[in-house]
């Protein structure tokens, strides 16, 4: 086994002037308080690049950098060593050759580690430095709970086999930690929350169990012989989501909190009754995450601008539209938090409250109780707000009462379930709110989607289909031909699925004088002229085209969203003459 020597690394970025004495004392202190990395102390603190301190330990201690993030490993390899282990050292075991095996580490100067690791796995080692966040997100990736979820399962259909499952008695006994059912929830959740899903699905099916999990928005299936299981984890979740496990004729909703791996994750539970038991879905909400910012987002810069301006007006309505799952939700808070401040008063009505805002009153609709959107909102605006937020437009009654606190002195922000927001001011028409009140109080349409991206550690350039040159044709001007498509073949890090991640793509629609007009008339085909001549063509299936025209994401991704036999219409002319007054100019719409 090598011998490696201590080296202190704050004295040698000292001696070599990367940082000065003053910051190394500052980060030592800082160290000492939270027991923290130096190198890790250095970097959060900005004292140094981490690329320029990865750069600098390569150097000298004459071993490579690895991007993790397009290194293609083998999972067999890596889960030589226990997850346990390679998480308290930070390391990753890369690859096996000429019997040494290469290892990753976020801190190579860690002797203790490194004779640890070379104790366990009793082969010459061989090191590489890696960045720790890759790091983390690669031992996210590689050590599922797949194979541990099928064990737990298992051995409890082993235990049900022939008998009844008296979950009292479960719940009862002392040791209902170690109960099989319990140890199987906890690595589904385990299992979910690491690989970031947002729902996991609990489907009997005649003959199998299916655990399906949402993971950047498409379901992954894992099929289960033991069926008989599915009765025992349906129970189990009832009682933690407070709901009645002797009903299983009709639906029930719920929610609980539970801790995995030191994140505090918000469950919403639903059952349904269906052919075979009863189906459970669950949305996971990481609470511990934190809100995305409005540079977050992902919007344009011109749109994110003009997106900045609408929120800080101080009277009108803004909608956004998408379908569930959309991200609508993110884009509200997000400009709640850009907005929020001891100067204004914010009422939100939600159905559920997602997020907990610091000086925002948050209220949970319950119609069980009569406590809807529409009362909840009458009551608000007797509180004396200036911005409210409401969860949905659902009905005429609150879309009215809505439009009305946007005449008279309040912003007020929602959503409405349409496909682009083109539509979105119509459909409010179609729900009995009168067009001059949408005209007078309507400001801007937000539609948005998300669509995944293509994994950075397998993307590859390939040439689009026959299909899919025909479906890019009726996108005039668009650079097909010359640009570089990309798509992910599946690795590792992304399941195989060739995605990870997703990003959102928007178009914003703001309600001028012209479309106003339209409004006031009645005369919905002449708005929808108006819009998309507004719109042009940054609409949202044009902003996704850009995307995979950049490599970002695929044209199937963009296809599968927004729906490949789409038909697609002509670009409008620059400028003309429009009814009801002025020009459309398509440049108007690039936000």
């Amino acid at each position: 086994m090598i011998q490696r020597k201590k080296i202190r690394i704050g004295d040698l970025l000292v001696q070599h002037k990367v940082i000065s004495e003053n910051q190394l004392n500052n980060a030592l202190a800082i160290q000492k308080k939270s027991g923290r990395k130096l190198g890790r102390v250095l970097i959060e603190n900005g004292f140094i690049e981490e690329d320029k301190l990865l750069d600098f330990l390569s150097r000298q201690l004459q071993i490579p950098v690895v991007d993790l993030k397009h290194y293609k490993f083998v999972p067999d390899t890596v889960r030589l060593l226990n997850e346990t282990y390679a998480r308290r050292f930070r390391t990753i075991v890369l690859e096996e050759k000429n019997g040494e095996y290469l290892i990753g580490m976020a801190d190579p100067t860690d002797i203790f580690a490194y004779d640890e690791l070379a104790r366990m796995l009793k082969r010459p080692l061989r090191l590489a430095l890696v960045r720790e966040a890759d790091l983390l997100r690669t031992l996210d990736t590689v050590y599922r709970r797949t194979e541990e979820i099928i064990g737990f399962a298992e051995k409890l259909g082993e235990e049900m086999a022939g008998n009844e499952f008296d979950l009292a008695g479960l719940m009862q006994a002392s040791d209902v930690v170690d109960a099989p059912v319990v140890k199987l929830l906890q690595s589904m959740f385990d299992d979910a929350v690491q690989i970031g899903a947002s729902d996991i699905h609990i489907e009997p099916d005649e003959n199998v169990l299916r655990i399906r999990q949402r993971i950047d928005g498409v379901l992954h299936e894992q099929v289960m012989k033991e069926k008989h299981i599915a009765p025992a984890l349906v129970s189990r979740l009832k009682l933690m989501g407070g709901l009645d496990i002797a009903e299983k004729r009709l639906p029930q909703d719920g929610r609980f909190n539970i801790k995995v791996k030191d994140k505090l994750i918000d469950v919403r539970l639903s059952t349904m009754p269906i052919y075979n038991g009863e189906s459970v879905v669950m949305r996971l909400l990481d609470k511990s995450g934190g809100l995305l910012n409005l540079e977050q987002l992902g919007m344009p810069p011109d749109m994110l601008h003009r997106f900045r301006t609408l929120i800080i007006k101080p009277q009108g309505m803004v909608l956004v539209t998408g379908p569930t799952g959309s991200g609508k939700t993110t884009t509200l808070y997000a400009a709640l938090s850009h907005i929020n401040s001891p100067e204004s008063k914010i009422i939100t009505v939600e159905d559920p409250v997602e997020y907990r805002l610091p000086r925002v009153n948050q209220v949970q609709v319950n119609p069980k109780i009569g406590l809807t959107f529409a009362r909840v909102l009458r009551s608000a605006l007797r509180q004396d707000p200036d911005i409210v937020l409401v969860g949905e437009m659902r009905d005429q009654e609150t879309a009215e009462i809505g439009l009305r606190a946007a005449m008279t002195g309040h912003l007020v922000l929602s959503t409405l379930h349409t496909n682009d927001a083109v539509s979105c001011s119509t459909r409010l028409l179609d729900m009995g709110a009168e067009g001059y009140m949408v005209a007078a109080a309507l400001d801007a349409v937000i539609a948005q989607r998300l669509v995944r991206k293509i994994c950075e550690s397998c993307a590859e350039p390939y040439r689009p289909d026959a299909h899919q040159l025909a479906w890019l044709r009726g996108f005039p001007g668009n650079a097909a031909d010359a640009a570089q498509l990309k798509r992910g073949t599946g690795c590792s890090h992304c399941n195989n699925t060739g995605y990870r991640g997703r990003i959102g793509v928007y178009e914003l629609l703001e309600i001028d004088e012209a479309l106003g007009n339209a409004l006031r008339a009645d005369t919905v085909a002449q708005f929808r002229a108006l819009a998309k001549q507004r719109l042009g063509r940054a609409t949202l299936v044009d902003r996704a085209l850009d995307y995979a025209l950049r490599g970002i994401t695929t044209l199937d991704e963009v296809m599968r969203v927004f729906g490949a036999g789409e038909e697609i219409e002509e670009a409008p002319p620059p400028a003309q003459e429009l009814p009801g007054g002025g020009k459309a100019d398509a440049r108007a719409a690039h936000g």
